[in-house]
């Protein structure tokens, strides 16, 4: 399997500002980070939240990335690799980006510093449709491996590259595989950042203390993950790619009549653009919107929506033991 996994929106600015939503069957909707509705749970009504994630990562894989393909005796040059990766830019991320603007939908995409610098003219088209860009680290290294001083310097260097090439400083943040190293969220909070999504405890977010301050999370799904569901198996198809999604925006649209729900879906450049798979996601969201109360929201967006409730689950500080 590839060893990376899992963005800012054009209209993402200091702590405080509007809130968008591009809501069901209408234009998006904007208005302030304030308490929904009485027995409601999100803004505006609505009844389920949507967070998908379009990962940029592709092309600054290190030289013995995996691919789809048998391992190779390192001795060897691996001359077809590489081409797999440059798929995300070339084909992936476009097809993306045009299905997401077919639908309405913002999505928030985790960028790889070296990613943005190598593609900076699609980097930017992302943010110019008006998505999220949110941090990745600066190479695909490990954090949790990182010195304090090596991971403050990925996390700051990559998110200069992003605000210079993007335009958008980011505030939300991905590690390599999901895992922090002991100070990666204190590193985080000190640099600006607002929220992190590798946790899978919840259907919602919820509230992290570091220090003793608020740090958002807004949750990550391993299940509906495009990586998880074709890299582990070939035999995974497009279609049922799109039931499984379906299935379980169907438990969740149930539950939010009575809870705040986030459903969120993962995707990679070199993956979910592929043209089977993006069919899929086609699929999902269509059938999604046909439902009444059902949002797409940038996780920038849920991650202030959480901070400004005094009913958003507040986590026990993190344990290392």
């Amino acid at each position: 399997m590839p060893h990376r996994r899992d963005v800012l929106h054009a209209g993402l600015v200091a702590a405080g500002a509007g809130l968008t939503a591009a809501a069901t069957g209408a234009r998006a909707q904007t208005g302030p980070v304030s308490a929904p509705p009485k027995g409601t749970f999100w803004p505006n009504g609505a009844r389920l939240v949507i967070s998908i994630s379009m990962q940029f990562e592709a092309t600054a894989q290190p030289a013995d990335a995996e691919g789809p393909f048998p391992p190779l005796d390192s001795k060897y040059p691996d001359t077809i690799t590489p081409s797999w990766y440059r798929y995300g830019m070339i084909e992936g991320v476009p097809r993306l980006l045009d299905l997401w603007d077919r639908h309405g939908v913002k999505v928030t995409s985790h960028m790889v510093g070296r990613a943005v610098e190598l593609n900076p003219e699609l980097a930017r088209e992302v943010v110019k449709r008006g998505h999220e860009a949110a941090g990745h680290g600066q190479t695909w290294s490990p954090q949790y491996s990182m010195t304090p001083e090596e991971e403050r310097a990925s996390y700051v260097g990559s998110a200069d590259i992003i605000e210079r090439i993007t335009g958008q400083r980011p505030i939300g943040f991905n590690a390599f595989w999901m895992r922090h190293s002991r100070q990666t969220l204190e590193i985080l909070q000190d640099i600006g950042f607002l929220y992190h999504i590798d946790d899978l405890s919840r259907d919602e977010p919820s509230i992290l203390p570091v220090r003793g301050k608020p740090f958002a999370v807004v949750p990550y799904t391993l299940r509906n993950n495009d990586i998880g569901r074709f890299g582990a198996s070939t035999a995974m198809t497009g279609a049922a790619f799109a039931q499984d999604l379906k299935d379980e925006f169907d438990v969740l649209y149930a539950e939010g009549a009575k809870r705040r729900r986030m459903m969120s879906v993962s995707t990679h450049d070199r993956w979910a653009g592929q043209p089977t798979i993006v069919k899929a996601l086609d699929d999902f969201i269509t059938y999604a919107k046909k439902r009444d109360g059902v949002v797409f929201m940038r996780k920038d967006e849920i991650a202030r929506f959480a901070l400004a409730q005094a009913d958003t689950p507040r986590d026990p500080p993190r344990s290392f033991g």
